[in-house]
């Protein structure tokens, strides 16, 4: 299937591993001209050189997203370098894991500026350009605990279903304005990451590749009807109705 996103410009944040590098390589093999971001510049070039096997346009830009002037510069960087943004890929990091009861108050304020604020940040700098043509396709990679919370991720449920209810009235809201955008969620269970294999979690998982797919497809022009969503990939770990 032909998605229809050849020759559009994608950004993906924290793109140079796992999941968002999964899905940086599923947009290009689509023929979408990406630019990702990610702290380490070593993992942002050999990202990079594997995107263009592609022989699509690649850009990297090296940023801590968690740092609040950021998205704005990565999407500065994504206006001057690709000629503005078609496709915005909202990622970070999942906080430590941790009881409820045991987080202290600084862990909870890096969780939601990590997990929650940088992805606002980031669609509030990202909307005007994609307002511009008319056409915008967003998703924020997130957790399937927006949907069955897990006990020992409390810092990560929290942060993950205040950005669920952000994004289901954000959607609302450019929807009802016609904007052409769309914003949806996607929300992966245990996939082999080097994530899952800091939690310890073992098992069968999933293939990044194909969690990369399926963020790929909500982006296509296909996908203009489905908008505040949660996709929850996790081959079906989810038991909540």
């Amino acid at each position: 299937m032909d998605l229809g996103i050849e020759g559009k410009a994608a950004l993906v944040v924290a793109g140079s591993r796992g999941l968002g590098r999964a899905t940086a390589l599923a947009l290009a093999a689509e023929g979408a001209r990406v630019m990702v971001s990610a702290r380490d510049e070593a993992s942002l070039a050999d990202t990079a050189s594997e995107l263009r096997t592609a022989d699509v346009e690649v850009a990297t830009v090296a940023a801590d997203i968690t740092d609040p002037g950021a998205p704005a510069q990565l999407v500065a960087a994504a206006v001057d370098r690709l000629g503005g943004i078609d496709i915005l890929i909202a990622n970070a990091g999942g906080p430590p894991a941790g009881r409820a009861l045991d987080v202290s108050e600084d862990e909870l304020v890096a969780a939601l500026n990590a997990n929650l604020l940088s992805a606002i940040r980031l669609i509030d700098c990202a909307v005007p350009v994609m307002r511009e043509s008319g056409w915008g396709r967003i998703c924020c990679i997130t957790s399937f605990s927006v949907i069955q919370p897990v006990p020992s991720l409390a810092l990560s449920n929290m942060a993950r279903a205040g950005l669920w209810a952000w994004a289901q009235t954000a959607a609302q809201d450019l929807a009802a304005e016609g904007s052409g955008i769309t914003l949806n969620l996607v929300c992966p269970g245990h996939h082999a990451t080097d994530r899952m294999r800091e939690l310890g979690v073992s098992g069968t998982m999933g293939d990044p590749h194909d969690f990369g797919s399926v963020t790929a497809f909500l982006c296509s022009q296909q996908a203009r009807f489905i908008t505040g969503a949660a996709i929850v990939v996790d081959g079906g770990a989810t038991l909540a109705l």
